[in-house]
């Protein structure tokens, strides 16, 4: 099943509201069942102390809630969940190890990753520099060379895989081109990282390295570069990415790992702003978001 959330507004003034989709593409408003479920972290934390799946969980509720138009879940859902820390993988594709090459000086430390036993990890994101569906990611205003990079999402509750996002790792490659050490600057910033439009459980997505994902970037109304590729072109599996990432690492409850771009555009573009950036995900959905300059 598919879980979003509904800032506050939209159905309810007074707080947030956590609507599944179930396999039939029926929309109901699990919060109505309960103040305390009022996001997906409050429905794994259930999960995880009554040792049941998140799935069954929300089917017990779905007698007692509230049906919600599909149409209005798409058009007003926000960040599906509130991560303490996105983290990224690098280097997990072929084409992103050859990209970084060609971008960098010193491009051997790359192949070195992508041919290596300990994949590259960092952290990405704090819920201030994340945004959700339709909001605007960012691009850094010192950079001349900007991209998305599209990225399959694995969603973490105290360690377990609970589900899987569509998320998108903004990136400066020129800063980090310039010297790998300024990986930090290329990667982290105001609005570098959006999350979106769901998470999907394993139930719905059932391998999650067998995935069709597309790339879409539009200007001024005028489709400027596409492309698409599949999860199964990882090199590293998500299992192995969260095992390295939970070494020696004590980690928030609710931790989102982005594992790795498929998708690079050529060299000769950059994002600008005003550009509507689109990524979906077989299973999942489409994460949409305009960008701005920051």
């Amino acid at each position: 099943m598919r879980y979003y959330r509904l800032p506050s507004g939209e159905r309810c003034p007074a707080m947030d509201s956590l609507v599944v989709v179930d396999d039939h593409g029926d929309a109901y408003d699990l919060t109505t069942t309960s103040a305390d479920l009022g996001s997906f972290t409050d429905l794994a934390r259930a999960a995880n102390v009554s040792g049941r799946s998140i799935d069954d969980l929300a089917r017990d509720r779905i007698p007692d809630a509230e049906s919600v138009p599909p149409g209005e879940v798409e058009q007003s859902a926000g960040l599906p969940v509130v991560a303490d820390e996105v983290w990224a993988a690098g280097v997990t594709y072929y084409i992103s190890e050859k990209a970084r090459e060609a971008e960098s000086g010193k491009p051997e430390v790359y192949l070195d990753v992508y041919e290596g036993e300990r994949p590259e990890l960092f952290l990405k994101a704090t819920p201030s520099r994340t945004v959700g569906p339709r909001d605007s990611i960012g691009v850094r205003g010192d950079s001349e060379w900007n991209v998305p990079e599209p990225e399959l999402g694995v969603v973490l509750h105290r360690g377990e895989i609970v589900g899987y996002t569509v998320g998108n790792d903004v990136s400066s490659r020129d800063i980090e081109g310039e010297n790998p050490l300024y990986l930090p600057q290329a990667k982290v910033y105001d609005r570098s990282c959006a999350v979106g439009p769901c998470v999907a459980t394993e139930g719905t997505v059932s391998d999650p390295h067998d995935l069709a994902m597309s790339l879409s970037i539009e200007r001024d109304g005028e489709l400027v570069h596409e492309d698409s590729t599949s999860t199964n072109e990882m090199a590293t599996t998500c299992e192995t990415l969260v095992e390295y990432l939970y070494r020696h690492n004590n980690l928030p409850d609710t931790v989102i790992l982005l594992t790795g771009t498929g998708l690079v555009p050529p060299e000769t573009f950059t994002l600008t702003e005003g550009d509507r950036v689109s990524i979906t995900i077989d299973g999942i959905g489409t994460l949409v978001n305009d960008t701005i300059v920051v």
